[in-house]
């Protein structure tokens, strides 16, 4: 069943499509003769109709074409939205490459260039929209329980923890735990046996990132017997092997292991990304960024900035700008001793963080100014000057205080090999509230699977995760 409905979504995609690029192409014909665009340009063609839509039906074939040599009718029930647009974009890039090419070899000059590059632009829009509105079906039918997968979780680590909330919290994502067993043993077999006999299993998740490699065996066997689907969570060395490179020496194989994905040009095009966005971000935010400076102002006077210092890339040391949120006396780090030890006893008392990172629960040297700016975070728009100056990138890593980054074990420091950022996958999952060992999970993920479709989502997302309800601690 669950095989049968992944199937049905995936060839669903192509009738869905073709139907986006025929009302893509159906949009830009019927534009071209708007009253906006003939008064730009008068209408100097005759492009019937009925000459028009057997064309524009067959380019819509070959561009459905262009989309499975895409990838974008391959079966994964994971597939991410950002993966498929940007797939999108390449398969109706290519397709309005080949009818450009087409046009040039026919040796005709096409009655409207405004048709082709709408057709373009609108088959973008329409395509995407119609593969959002797919996965909003899709997840509508899950948290129906209709075409999900039944799984077995097999663990009991932390990992296996998360994982469990996760996906019985989202159910939109399509799973169903039915089983659920610290380590692979017979009692575990025997209760798995007659969950499958029932049809009651599709796959068995292995959580244990430190499980022995006969245990690991087993699963894998069991599943290959019983025509399940296979799955684990990778420890965390195993993310260090996505990330390397092969040469020989003297022909013998050596294999070099990367810090991180962003490396050559991946830096040259992030750091561009950071200059663009940070100016435009700054002139978007620049009322927000002047409200809130003249909110401090009127209730706690100068200064408006508070200058924090944190750790960067390669451990280097630098000023993150923040909207003061705290009342003066009380702000440290500014030549004020007995400011650093109310907050040193503040910490032990009512730190509600693990780890070598704190945060202080309901910290009374918030303002109310700042209690909102920090609920907003509104506070950390001056950071984008940060960005600006190459501190700091719009996503990644969030950045720590000295104090903080010293007690971090050997694993931690790895997200200091790639700048701090705004915003970044701990933020866009659970903000100031999750673990320090989860965040630098995320942390070391992103590391790792950089991509600038990656921050473009994490951009994207991080405005939506703003301005939901958190309590300010």
């Amino acid at each position: 069943m669950r095989r049968r409905s992944e199937l049905i979504f995936t060839v669903s995609h192509v009738p869905m499509d073709y139907l986006m690029l025929l009302g893509a192409g159906a949009s830009a014909y019927g534009l071209r003769f708007t009253k906006f665009f003939t008064n730009i340009k008068p209408i100097q063609f005759n492009l019937a109709w009925r000459a028009y839509w057997p064309s524009m039906m067959i380019v819509a074939l070959v561009w459905i074409i262009f989309f499975a040599l895409s990838g974008l009718y391959k079966i994964n029930p994971n597939r991410k939205l950002a993966n498929d647009i940007s797939r999108v974009f390449f398969a109706c890039s290519t397709g309005l490459a080949a009818i450009t090419i087409f046009i040039f070899f026919r040796g005709e000059l096409f009655n409207s260039r405004f048709i082709v590059l709408a057709g373009w632009m609108l088959a973008l829009v329409f395509v995407c929209a119609g593969r959002i509105l797919m996965r909003a079906l899709k997840s509508f039918l899950f948290s129906l329980g209709i075409g999900v997968r039944r799984v077995a979780l097999i663990g009991s680590d932390h990992i296996t923890t998360i994982l469990k909330n996760a996906l019985e919290s989202r159910k939109t994502l399509g799973y169903r735990i039915v089983a659920h067993h610290a380590e692979f043993n017979e009692e575990t077999q025997n209760h798995l046996l007659q969950l499958i006999n029932h049809g009651g299993l599709d796959e068995i998740i292995l959580t244990n990132p430190k499980a022995d490699r006969d245990e690991a065996t087993a699963v894998i066997e069991f599943c290959e017997n019983h025509r399940l689907t296979f799955k684990y969570s990778a420890d965390l060395f195993a993310t260090y092997m996505s990330n390397i490179g092969i040469t020989t020496v003297a022909g013998i194989p050596v294999v070099e292991l990367y810090k991180t994905r962003l490396r050559g040009w991946g830096r040259v095009y992030k750091r561009t990304m950071d200059i663009i966005g940070a100016f435009i971000l700054i002139i978007i935010t620049s009322p927000l960024m002047l409200i809130s400076a003249l909110a401090v102002l009127f209730e706690t006077g100068f200064p408006l900035i508070y200058p924090n210092e944190r750790v960067g890339e390669n451990d280097l040391h630098f000023r993150a700008l923040k909207f003061r949120s705290m009342y003066k006396k009380y702000c440290t780090g500014m030549g004020n001793a007995s400011a650093d030890t109310f907050e040193e006893n503040l910490i032990k008392k009512q730190n509600s963080k693990t780890g070598p990172v704190y945060k202080i629960k309901n910290d009374p040297r918030v303002s109310r100014v700042g209690a909102f700016l920090r609920a907003t975070s509104f506070d950390e728009l001056p950071q984008l000057f940060n960005v600006l100056k190459g501190d700091m990138s719009l996503v990644g890593p969030r950045p720590h205080q000295p104090r903080e980054v010293a007690g971090y074990a050997m694993h931690h420091r790895r997200v200091l090999n790639i700048k701090p950022g705004l915003t970044g996958m701990a933020q866009i999952s659970g903000r100031s509230d999750l673990a320090f060992e989860e965040e630098v999970r995320l942390d070391t993920f992103y590391l790792e699977h950089w991509s600038l479709i990656i921050d473009l989502v994490i951009l994207i997302k991080t405005p939506f995760i703003l301005f939901k309800k958190r309590r300010v601690l």
